[in-house]
């Protein structure tokens, strides 16, 4: 009998082998032949659903990936050198650079403790516009979560995470200046308002350090933080700040056994204590009701650091154009990130809404017209040379200097007087070859962008092309009829600020109108206190190219756009133009003649602004970079906040605090020209 076979189960992998081995062995020889030609009959053999499931899609590039790798990278790179700056020994950045540079100065706090030097002044610290920290209290749904964290200041971390939404909350109410309905935005309290604007970036910090090497602590030093974007009256109003800086410098000198207080303010801090001290002393609903004795009771000088007391011309670029040097200088090297706004993010008309919104802008207009910042044909600083070396100077120097910018003058220099013109021909003309037609009464016209902007709306959105073609056709602004362009460009916005402060020069001090509040921060229209035995200081840097005119153009039409724009095309070193800006010397923020004229000339001696006879003093700080790169912003620096950390100017702030003297200091330190620049002033003293 024969073996009974069991046959294995045939599985599918087998049927289809032996399918496969049962064809012929030329048509084998054809498939293979065929499969290696890649031949387009075959592959349609080939079922669909395994096709799909075989090839190989292409890589899709995306535009987002690529941007999250390269943010990815900066911010690893970020982490870790964070991470090694933490790790590193602290003393080891100052060994490096003391093996580069040699051993660095004592700080002046330590110096002058070596030297005997002991806190006794109380001292207030009057942070500047932008410098003091803001946080929330309330606001609408996109801030969930934020309550009491910082909009301004600090990382600035809502700024990219909810920009629209962090645009909505720090503008204020376009009709009244204050809180818009369902937002309130506060300023942080204490030393730590001013102390850093952002992390690594100091403001007060360096010179509260120092002074607390001579002993002051937090009782004897009071950071007098306020909000900085309201105008000065209606810090009172809303916040009752000028009362609370009236009570804490009271109870200063009452618990430091009546000694009188040393107020620094900083920048836009100098011209609210200038309205502080009127406010103090005027009678109440209006003042503080102090009395008119009460700054000579209390305060023991005035230390202005980087004083803007006739205003900046800075501040015309940004309420005109929302823009200065430095976005110049992005629009010169990147014309189409700026202007064609590829991303919709539309910028710059979010930051003119908003800070247009402040009505502390206003207040740094220029003041004194043409008498003070100079004509058409005119300016104190006629014959200024950009290039000219910083030394310490005396009367003679002085007049010499004098004659020298006389000769210049006569040749070719810039008409400063001429804040704004539309093109450099215009800027560079005499007066008698420019033909101009008066833009005050000209018709506006509608907008084509009334319909489209309603999210970033700004005044210019009310103006038709005929309103814009007019302001070009005026051809150039002086200090003058600066104020009537605003008025004509922005007046909501202009109708709030003259509410609030006044630009001109008084005629007569003893007139009733000069008691309001409008006047009480421009100090061609005020009176010093009574105070005879009080000091004012003016501390500023100078020796660097600060912003004092502007050549201007018209934007290309589009929608939502700003209408006018720095011309960056237009260069001359020859006058100090570069990149559309007219610079002269100053701390790049303020000009010499603003920060020092009324210290120089307008407070000098007794004067119908200073009827009582404070002593005045000017103390300006030639600029100097760092060294190199490990000392930060140097100690030696002139620049308008970098000032804030130079040694010089800490050390005679503290000498002041610790009771000296402006004779005593040494009376003026003078590198500018600011003297013979006041001189060429005809200002009725």
């Amino acid at each position: 009998m024969s073996a009974i076979r069991r046959r294995k189960p045939i599985n599918e992998s087998d049927k289809t082998s032996e399918a496969s081995d049962s064809k012929p062995q030329k048509e084998k020889e054809e498939e293979q032949h065929g499969d290696d030609d890649g031949s387009d009959k075959d592959k349609k053999k080939i079922p669909s659903k395994i096709k799909k499931k075989h090839e190989k899609k292409p890589p899709k590039w995306s535009c987002l990936d690529s941007c999250c790798w390269f943010i990815g990278c900066i911010c690893v790179t970020w982490w870790l050198l964070l991470f090694l700056y933490n790790a590193m020994p602290a003393s080891f950045p100052q060994y490096v650079t003391e093996a580069i540079t040699g051993p660095l100065p004592d700080p002046p706090g330590v110096k002058l403790k070596k030297e005997g030097l002991k806190a006794k002044h109380p001292v207030v610290f009057v942070p500047g516009i932008v410098t003091g920290g803001l946080e929330l209290w309330e606001g609408r749904k996109c801030a969930e979560g934020l309550f009491r964290k910082r909009f301004w200041g600090g990382t600035f971390g809502e700024v990219y995470k909810r920009p629209l939404c962090w645009v909505e909350h720090m503008s204020l109410d376009n009709e009244t200046g204050l809180d818009p309905c369902g937002i309130r935005v506060r300023p942080v309290s204490g030393l730590v308002a001013a102390d850093y604007f952002a992390p690594g970036y100091f403001v007060w910090a360096v010179l509260i350090a120092n002074l607390a090497r001579i002993g002051y602590e937090e009782k004897t030093m009071y950071m007098a933080a306020y909000d900085w974007r309201l105008s000065f009256q209606n810090t009172e109003v809303r916040d009752q700040t000028l009362s609370r800086i009236k009570s804490n410098i009271e109870l200063m000198v009452a618990t430091n056994g009546g000694k009188k207080a040393v107020v620094i303010p900083h920048s836009m801090g100098v011209l609210y204590f200038l309205h502080f001290m009127k406010w103090v002393e005027a009678p109440a609903p209006m003042g503080g009701g102090g009395g008119p004795y009460w700054c000579s009771k209390h305060i023991k000088a005035v230390v202005s650091i980087g004083g803007p007391f006739l205003g900046v011309p800075k501040a015309i670029a940004g309420l005109f154009s929302a823009e200065a040097k430095d976005i110049a200088v992005v629009r010169a090297i990147a014309p189409g990130i700026l202007d064609n706004d590829i991303f919709q993010l539309q910028t710059l008309q979010h930051v003119m809404r908003m800070s247009r919104s402040w009505d502390s802008t206003m207040s740094m207009i220029p003041r004194g017209g043409d008498t003070i910042w100079g004509g058409l044909d005119w300016s104190p600083e006629e014959g200024y040379s950009c290039a000219k070396k910083r030394e310490t100077k005396n009367e003679t120097q002085i007049a010499e200097e004098a004659g020298f910018e006389s000769a210049v003058s006569q040749t070719r220099s810039a008409k400063y007087g001429k804040i704004i013109s539309f093109g450099k021909d215009v800027a560079e003309a005499p007066s008698s070859d420019i033909e101009r037609i008066d833009f005050r009464d000209a018709v506006k016209g509608r907008s084509a962008a009334n319909t489209t902007c309603r999210d970033v709306w700004t005044e210019y959105h009310d103006m038709g092309f005929g309103g814009i073609n007019a302001v070009a056709e005026y051809k150039t602004f002086t200090a003058e009829s600066i104020v009537d362009l605003l008025h004509f460009v922005a007046p909501k916005m202009m109708a709030r600020g003259t509410a609030h402060f006044s630009y001109g020069i008084a005629d007569n001090l003893d007139d009733p109108k000069y008691k309001h509040y409008k006047y009480w921060s421009n100090p061609l229209e005020t009176k010093l206190p009574n105070a005879p035995e009080m000091e004012i200081f003016s501390l500023y840097g100078v020796g660097l190219p600060t912003e004092r005119a502007y050549i201007y153009k018209l934007s290309p039409a589009a929608e939502c756009y700003i209408p006018f724009q720095i011309d960056t095309s237009a260069d001359d070193e020859e006058t100090c133009l570069k990149d559309g800006v007219y610079s002269v010397d100053g701390d790049e923020t303020v000009p010499v003649l603003s920060a020092g004229f009324m210290c120089a000339k307008g407070w000098r001696g007794k004067t119908r602004f200073n009827p009582s006879g404070i002593r005045t003093y000017i103390r300006e700080y030639s600029h100097s970079p760092p060294a190199n790169l490990l000392e930060g912003r140097g100690t030696l620096s002139g620049a308008h906040v970098d000032i804030m950390g130079n040694f010089a100017l800490i050390e005679d702030v503290i000498r002041i605090a610790a009771g000296a003297s402006g004779e005593e200091l040494g009376g003026d330190q003078v590198y500018s020209n600011v003297f013979n620049w006041s001189e060429k002033i005809d200002l009725q003293l």
